[in-house]
């Protein structure tokens, strides 16, 4: 019987590797509880960039970490050989551009940034998109039913289920009350996740993609939210909120100090694997790496990355966040094992 994994990275160690330095991956915290704290502190990658069971969700016989699993055999693993390859300047055939393209799109949807943003967006559309479902799916029976039409139940697969329960409570008179329940939680958040991976990844599959080289003097740093979803104006006028599909926006991922995987949506024509941005545009790149971080940058040189990105110190915000993680299992679980009954 396999061990649970319980420490679920979510920026993957066969990804930090390549910022790391005799087994230590060079790290700035940007929310830290008190001025004392060193601006940079040496990690090992096994002991950063992880939260526990954040992907460990309770099923029918139990905790499960088959997502976690999952994100590993699927998109971790297959990616590692095309990376290298990338990161030694070494041919690309199709499947490894696939595979890059696949680690990119599991990187995204799996941080916790990607979490907050979810569980703040179904806090404000899932009970009206559930009252919408309901309603359209309440009237389409009863017109199968006025004309005589019997649905049969649809096969349910495992993968695609999503914690959603229905009940009817029925009047002696033929009609009834049909209730409908949701969770804005943990396992929505991973079914959703999986949706994206398994139905929406066409859209990213199907750009056009590149390799960009960072110039002499200029290394690029990582962070705990390393793809960056963006819309550029100019470089005064941009933001990180594109998407997988947004005509013209640009995806980046930095898969090394030096190597970057690029995009333009829509752009039929990307500039050739290997073009060595010139000065200014790298920097730019670099600063866009720091700003889209969301709790750690790393990085092989320090620089200037505290003056482009100030951290917060705040006691009272450092411990209210460790203490949320902390309870975040208990709790997520505590509604995941309600909902079953």
């Amino acid at each position: 019987m396999q061990q649970l994994r319980k420490d679920n990275h979510y920026v993957p160690r066969l990804y930090l590797k390549q910022w790391a330095r005799s087994g230590k991956i060079p790290t700035y915290r940007l929310l830290v509880p008190s001025g004392n704290c060193p601006l940079w502190k040496d990690h090992s990658i096994k002991g950063i960039a992880f939260h526990q069971h954040l992907y460990t969700y309770v099923a029918g016989q139990g905790e499960t970490d088959e997502f976690e699993r999952w994100l590993d055999r699927e998109f971790e693993n297959p990616a590692e050989e095309a990376i290298d390859r990338v990161i030694n300047d070494q041919r690309l055939t199709p499947q490894h551009w696939s595979q890059l393209i696949r680690f990119l799109a599991a990187q995204d949807v799996r941080t916790p940034v990607r979490l907050k943003e979810f569980l703040a967006r179904q806090s404000k559309t899932l009970l009206p998109l559930i009252n919408e479902t309901l309603t359209s799916s309440v009237a389409e029976l009863e017109k199968a039913a006025r004309i005589g039409v019997h649905f049969s139940a649809p096969k349910r697969d495992v993968n695609d289920l999503f914690p959603f329960k229905v009940t009817i409570a029925s009047d002696v008179d033929g009609g009834g009350i049909i209730r409908a329940e949701a969770v804005a939680g943990r396992q929505l958040w991973l079914a959703c996740s999986r949706h994206m991976l398994t139905r929406t990844i066409s859209h990213l599959i199907a750009h056009r993609w590149t390799i960009l080289h960072a110039p002499d003097g200029i290394t690029w740093p990582t962070s705990d939210n390393p793809v960056i979803r963006l819309n550029f104006a100019d470089a005064y006028n941009y933001d990180f909120l594109g998407g997988w599909g947004r005509h013209n926006g640009e995806i980046l991922l930095p898969l090394s100090s030096k190597h970057l995987l690029y995009t333009k949506i829509g752009n039929s024509r990307p500039l050739p694997r290997g073009t060595t941005l010139n000065e200014d545009t790298a920097s730019l790149v670099r600063r866009m790496i720091i700003e889209n971080a969301d709790r750690f940058v790393f990085a092989q040189e320090e620089g200037d990355i505290h003056r482009i990105r100030p951290r917060t110190v705040c006691s009272e915000t450092f411990k209210r966040e460790k203490l949320a993680w902390q309870n975040w299992h208990q709790e997520q679980s505590k509604v995941e094992a309600d909902f079953l009954r």
